[in-house]
């Protein structure tokens, strides 16, 4: 019986990262609707619920499918760490639902304070759930925004590969997923200013259509009232891909071959010893 529950190898990986987004969103959208809908925490809470959520996000599917749970994440491994592109649509396609789902979830649980907080569901809490240029409230406009994304998720890129590259960080193992954690509370803490460091294409999005069918009927725009969706996908997708080239040619290409050989992050090892169908291992984001 559990034979036939066993998906074939695709639909593992499939299975895995709608799973690690899920648990990414759960944390992540659900501390913004405790601290804008809810008044409990602040902004370090929200930093650090996210960081906690990508780190447990990428331990639930790090091993199956290398716990990418970001489009930026798994079109830079394409580009840069030979990740199959075949997989590409795939991975990009549950990491959305993933995010759709644990949104939903957040939706229904909080259903009861979001409307007391904001009975219209307006632009007021649309930012529980989507980011925002200047997060709703600061002069940031949409192209600010896209700015803004292009760099933080250039910055995440450009740290996760340094983690999982054995060459460059050999011994780190089981708690590269904990480090990259951390590097997403320091982004949020640093880069959370100007657009809600989304850095990650369904972390947003994904969201997005939970709240457009839920009742936030505003959620394709911003307060300015520009048709903002599309920067957290946009603006994650370019980033990611320069993050990745500025390291492979400022530290990758700079170090030496044939080195390092140690315990690697599951696939992070395979992934710098450039095999394409395990360049799976890495993972960041919101």
């Amino acid at each position: 019986m559990a034979e036939r529950l066993r998906l074939p190898p695709l639909g593992r990986e499939m299975a895995a990262e709608f799973a690690g987004t899920m648990i990414l969103i759960l944390f992540g959208v659900g501390v913004v609707a405790q601290v804008v809908a809810g008044g409990i925490g602040n902004h370090d809470s929200i930093a650090w619920s996210w960081g906690i959520g990508v780190t447990v996000g990428v331990y639930v599917s790090a091993t199956i499918s290398g716990g990418h749970i970001n489009p930026a994440v798994t079109v830079s491994l394409a580009v840069f760490k030979k990740f199959p592109w075949k997989k590409v649509g795939p991975f990009i396609l549950a990491q959305v639902a993933g995010a759709f789902v644990a949104a939903l979830i957040v939706r229904w649980n909080y259903t009861e304070v979001l409307a007391k907080a904001d009975p219209g569901h307006t632009i007021k809490t649309q930012g529980v759930f989507t980011t925002l240029p200047g997060n709703g409230t600061l002069p940031v406009s949409m192209w600010g925004g896209f700015r803004d994304q292009i760099i933080g998720t250039a910055i995440l890129l450009f740290v996760v590969l340094a983690l999982i590259d054995l060459k460059n960080v050999p011994t780190l193992g089981s708690l590269t997923p904990v480090v990259i954690g951390l590097l997403v509370v320091a982004i949020g803490m640093a880069w959370g200013t100007d657009a809600g460091y989304a850095i990650n294409p369904a972390r947003d999005f994904g969201p997005r259509l939970a709240q457009y069918f839920t009742g936030y009927g505003g959620a394709w725009k911003d307060q300015n009232g520009d048709p903002y969706w599309w920067v957290p996908i946009v603006g994650p997708l370019i980033g990611g891909v320069v993050g990745a080239a500025l390291y492979e040619l400022l530290i990758g290409r700079q170090l030496p071959n044939g080195e390092a050989e140690g315990p690697g992050s599951g696939v992070a090892a395979e992934a710098a010893a450039g095999e394409a169908e395990s360049a799976t291992r890495t993972d960041v984001q919101p």
